[in-house]
């Protein structure tokens, strides 16, 4: 049980990261993520990466949590 709130929460931060940044990108047109590790780095594309997975993570939890 205690993995599964680490993994939660880990989801949670990486989601407010990428809100964050995109609301900056929309905003100022500045991606803070690529600033910081590079233009399509390998480094940036697994951030991404994390954080799409973090959101389909999210709404399979939210449905589970719904269905009962």
């Amino acid at each position: 049980m205690k993995n599964q709130h680490l993994v939660d929460l880990i989801a949670v931060i990486l989601l407010v990261i990428g809100g964050l940044n995109w609301g900056l990108v929309g905003l100022f047109s500045w991606d803070v993520i690529s600033s910081i590790f590079g233009e399509m780095s390998a480094l940036t594309r697994v951030i991404y990466v994390l954080i799409g997975l973090s959101a389909v993570y999210r709404i399979a939890m939210w449905a589970k949590a719904r269905a009962k």
